[in-house]
């Protein structure tokens, strides 16, 4: 009995400190648990959020714009973005897209221009450009090149921006006349828009010309040992500098055409005066202010000065000026005339690989022919000993013959019709020459 009430009040105290240790376990849990579900309320709104940004980011593409200073900047803007900024269509875009990568594009639109030449995609404004994928290996040379070109030239055109301000702020007279002078006091530099083109088209002929040029120089010592020496490995080597002249001179020609396409068309070249059509847009509103600002005159002269407005406006939309084109022709005309010696430099290098096929063709020709002669030459000599095959042959046969009863006949026999076999070769061999079917 005492040991089953010693047994017993050890299972009490073990109970009560079995207690206390749950109790206490608790205590240490509850705080961890206790703010679970609140965290994951919490991250509903977030984790959806996060997974727009995602896909939004996704949607975005890399560009880098450059402004009339030089000042450049890196976003990532999406579709929607781009075409409210430079005011094009969503076709551009798709020009600018990787499925027409190895296209080239000079497209003029309102407001910007949108170049696709080869690895330069950029859509420029009168006052910035947007350069597509900025930080790919063969992009990073053009965007040094022209941060340089725009930090050189930002100086000259600020002032002449601010002078076409100045000068476009003076064009109505007391009579409501256009006072603009289109020649003005000095030659003033190209445009903003047309220093990028030039920049484009530069670094892109350049880019051409090298390729082309580095193609050459391993062209030549390739062709020469294939002239040399016919085989496998050197027909190889051929096939494979034809399939990258090909390549290049499809590139060489996109470029070309297009800008021979715009030199064709003096409208689109027009066109291509963005800082012109923004300096017309500027004048015109300011003229249309001016004549608002004048609208409480009586009648006859509201008429007059709506007249003059008219024929401002016109004379503002559509100069009369017949050369308004000739820089950007000059400048399309250079980069035309780069890209047609670059043209004739592949040319010629094919030209020179058709004189090697020629070439080759000829000497396995040769080769051919020394065949043929040799085959010849030894059908007539088997037809000579084959008639003293058959000769020998004949006599071969058991039939009775007073030859056999000559003695010593065996090898006059032989020797004979061993002659008359050569002979026959030569006189075949002649026959042949005579009518030149062998060389001499």
């Amino acid at each position: 009995m005492e040991d089953m009430g010693k047994q017993a009040g050890k299972k009490k105290v073990f109970s009560f400190f079995s207690r206390k240790l749950r109790s206490a376990r608790r205590t240490e849990l509850q705080p961890l648990m206790a703010p679970a579900p609140i965290g994951v309320v919490g991250e509903g709104p977030t984790v959806q959020a996060g997974a727009k940004g995602a896909k939004k980011k996704a949607g975005s593409r890399l560009w880098m714009r450059f402004d009339r200073t030089g000042q450049s900047e890196v976003a990532e803007l999406d579709k929607n973005a781009i075409i409210r900024r430079a005011s094009i269509p969503t076709r551009d875009l798709r020009i600018l897209g990787p499925i027409f990568s190895h296209s080239s594009n000079i497209i003029a639109r309102e407001k910007a221009i949108v170049i696709n030449l080869e690895f330069i995609k950029a859509i420029v404004t009168a006052e910035e450009v947007l350069l597509l994928d900025p930080l790919c290996q063969e992009v990073l040379p053009f965007v040094e090149h022209l941060r340089q070109q725009i930090r050189l030239n930002s100086p000259s055109k600020v002032h002449g921006h601010v002078h076409d301000d100045v000068q476009g702020k003076k064009m109505l007279s007391t009579e409501g006349q256009w006072l603009h002078n289109e020649k003005g006091e000095d030659e003033e530099e190209l445009p903003f828009e047309f220093q990028v083109l030039e920049v484009a088209l530069e670094f892109v002929c350049t880019y051409l010309d090298s390729s082309v040029s580095d193609l050459e120089r391993n062209a030549y010592p390739v062709l020469d040992d294939l002239a040399m020496n016919v085989s496998t490995k050197n027909l190889e080597r051929v096939r494979s500098l034809k399939s990258n002249l090909t390549r290049i001179l499809a590139r060489v020609q996109k470029v070309r055409d297009e800008i021979e396409h715009l030199l064709d068309d003096n409208e689109d070249m027009a066109q291509l005066y963005l800082t012109r059509k923004q300096i017309q847009n500027q004048q015109f509103e300011a003229l249309m202010a001016s004549a608002t600002s004048n609208s409480i005159v009586l009648a006859p002269n509201l008429t007059r000065l709506n007249s003059n407005v008219r024929g401002s406006a016109s004379f503002a939309s559509f100069p009369s000026d017949d050369n308004n084109v000739e820089d950007l022709e000059m400048l399309l005309e250079a980069y035309f005339m780069q890209l047609e010696g670059t043209r004739n430099k592949i040319l010629s290098v094919r030209e020179y690989i058709d004189d090697t096929e020629d070439y080759v063709n000829i000497q396995l020709d040769s080769h051919r022919n020394e065949l043929i002669q040799l085959q010849l030459v030894l059908g007539i000599a088997s037809f000579a000993i084959a008639i003293n095959t058959l000769v020998a042959g004949l006599f071969a046969m058991n039939i009775p013959c007073d030859l056999f009863q000559v003695p010593h006949i065996f090898t006059p026999f032989v020797a004979g019709t061993s002659a008359g076999s050569f002979l026959i070769f030569l006189l075949v061999l002649a026959y042949a020459r005579w009518k030149k079917l062998l060389g001499s």
